[in-house]
């Protein structure tokens, strides 16, 4: 037994425009309850890490060089420097260094170390105590062996005018202090 389908006129054009659009629709749907079922059995994200904790370390070794050296202070030297480089890093060694009681300059640095190299002792025993040639008072520059009160007073303006020395060497090359009385006063001095 057959059953008659009887189709209104016309219908196959609505169906070209209403198919493709219930397609999509289901589509969506379909991708959405599968995409809320997989979040909610996916197990919490950890928490996003802390960028100010992430900050990672500079490269190199802080190494605090003090005691008889042109320049002491903190100094950043690559991985790998020994002693000897960190020593060559803050100036080198000063004039009133104690060559028998040098640090072992084939020694690896490590960060954090401090490198102590240590002053001379005149023969007396005491160490020799260095004036700051930036800092130090008329007073305390007279002191200094060498140095007369107008050779002080050239030091003091010189560094009212210029914003003080860069280096020891200046009481030379600037000032015109004579060569051997810089080599004894250079012991006594520090910037």
């Amino acid at each position: 037994m057959r059953i008659p389908l009887h189709l209104v006129p016309g219908w196959k054009r609505p169906l070209v425009l209403v198919a493709p659009i219930t397609l999509a629709v289901a589509a969506i749907a379909g991708a959405y309850v599968y995409s809320s079922s997989i979040h909610a059995a996916a197990p919490p994200a950890p928490p996003a890490p802390n960028p100010a904790l992430d900050v990672p370390a500079q490269p190199g070794l802080l190494v605090d060089v003090s005691g008889a050296v042109e320049n002491p202070g903190l100094y950043r030297l690559p991985r790998g420097d020994r002693v000897f480089d960190a020593i060559a890093a803050a100036g080198g060694l000063s004039p009133d260094a104690d060559l028998s009681k040098l640090p072992n300059l084939a020694g690896r640095l490590k960060d954090g170390e401090q490198v102590k190299v240590g002053f001379a002792k005149t023969s007396s025993g005491t160490v020799i105590v260095r004036t700051n040639l930036n800092t130090a008072t008329l007073e305390e520059l007279e002191t200094v062996p060498g140095f007369t009160p107008a050779f002080a007073q050239e030091c003091l303006d010189y560094r009212t005018n210029f914003g003080g020395f860069q280096n020891i060497r200046d009481l030379v090359d600037i000032l015109g202090m004579g060569e051997a009385t810089y080599v004894i006063a250079r012991r006594y001095l520090a910037l």
